[in-house]
């Protein structure tokens, strides 16, 4: 490399006689499987050592919160759905509720309870994949195969719930759109019994494994100072040691009455952000466990016509629920003036929406508060220093999903 090169690369972080060594440039990315999502990250290399990371963002841009803006607000449930789309009922529940938070509405106890065990089951869901990948980035393939196999299981439930697997569509303002049928209740029940001891080896596979520990201790670590001056939030806050969950600080969805505990790690390092999602998953099944052998009777909406779809018997039949159908699929409901943020515990930390409505028939304003976007901010600085080889590992343990980056 020339000079003039080499002082064009490293003009943007002080002086030539900073670094040692010969520097050269390596794209990590924008390829999926380098660096699990669709963004590059420009490295400039001192050796295997990271001296400077440059992002970039934007391949694959949709322009969902102006796309929102011409879209009634029921038609957005599709659209949350592509952004952490590796626990999309939790988007779809978090945008109802604060749609539902506009106009006033209070959903059914029983629509709280199965809210509860979709989302936590999307939470288990999103924390299997996400520590898979870990597992395997360290060199442990294995788990990731079983765990695949029971996320299939968690996909089967939401097919009785929306007929949807990943983009799943889930529920309606106001509640559901169908209840739990007895294939979800005998699918739920049989899981809830074999999938602790599966998680339980997943665990003792990794956890204690000294060459994953090796791989995975003091890698990628922010402290808490830090992490909160990023605006961390999830478990990748937690696992620096700061107890922050929307779940307890401003309960919604009934979780008020579930009882569990908050997982917080110390070092905020691969390591832990990895053991703060394990510890998760099993606090996730004790809520699960809860809403289920709790759950309300009662309706699985809540009765609002001018937002719920009506039964098609209903529509096929009845004047009233034909103007009601036809209102709402052609987007045809005013929603009251307003302002409103309503935020939930994603799979990745506080997914929020803040909602500005002029009274009309759309959003005048939508912004998603995607917390892969603000926490990947930190990236470049938890690599820097570190070996190439962990730069995807820590990529991985941040749990940075591309779709939540480019809203």
């Amino acid at each position: 490399m020339k000079d003039n090169a080499l002082s064009h690369i490293i003009s943007h972080q002080g002086s030539e006689d900073q670094i040692d060594g010969q520097l050269y440039t390596l794209n990590l990315g924008p390829t999926h499987p380098a660096t699990h999502g669709i963004f590059e990250n420009v490295l400039t290399m001192d050796g295997e050592r990271i001296v400077h990371d440059e992002q970039t963002v934007g391949y694959i841009h949709r322009a969902f919160e102006k796309i929102s803006e011409r879209r009634n607000f029921a038609q957005i449930t599709t659209l949350t759905d592509r952004m952490n789309y590796c626990s999309a009922p939790i988007n779809n529940i978090g945008w109802h509720m604060t749609v539902e938070k506009l106009i006033g509405l209070e959903t059914p106890k029983r629509v709280d309870y199965m809210r509860v065990i979709m989302m936590e089951l999307a939470r288990i869901a999103d924390h299997m994949i996400c520590n898979g990948v870990i597992a395997m980035d360290a060199g442990a393939i294995t788990g990731l195969t079983y765990l695949f196999r029971e996320r299939e299981a968690i996909y089967e439930m939401y097919e009785q719930v929306c007929g949807a697997r990943m983009t799943t569509n889930m529920g309606r303002i106001g509640g559901f759109e169908r209840d739990f049928n007895d294939k979800f209740h005998e699918l739920l029940s049989t899981w809830l019994k074999k999938f602790p001891k599966i998680w339980g080896e997943f665990c003792t596979l990794n956890e204690r494994n000294r060459i994953f520990m090796d791989r995975t201790i003091h890698t990628g670590p922010i402290s808490a100072e830090r992490a909160l001056s990023y605006g961390f939030t999830g478990p990748n806050l937690r696992a620096t040691g700061v107890d922050y969950d929307v779940r307890v600080s401003s309960p919604y969805s009934s979780y008020q009455d579930f009882d569990f505990m908050v997982p917080i790690g110390t070092a905020g390092d691969t390591y832990d952000r990895f053991m703060v999602r394990q510890h998760e998953v099993w606090e996730s099944l004790k809520i699960i466990e809860q809403a289920y052998k709790n759950l309300p009777d009662g309706p699985f909406h809540a009765d609002v016509p001018e937002f719920y779809l009506p039964e098609k018997a209903d529509v096929y039949n009845n004047m009233e629920a034909l103007i009601y159908h036809f209102k709402i699929v052609m987007g045809e409901t005013d929603v009251p003036k307003g302002e409103v943020y309503h935020c939930v515990e994603g799979g990745n930390g506080e997914l929020g929406f803040y909602l500005v409505s002029d009274g009309g028939r759309t959003p005048y304003r939508l912004h998603f508060r995607r917390p892969c976007f603000i926490y990947y901010q930190a990236y470049p600085e938890m690599i820097k220093g570190g070996m190439i080889s962990d730069a995807v590992l820590t990529m991985c343990s941040m749990n940075v999903i591309a779709g939540e980056l480019d809203a």
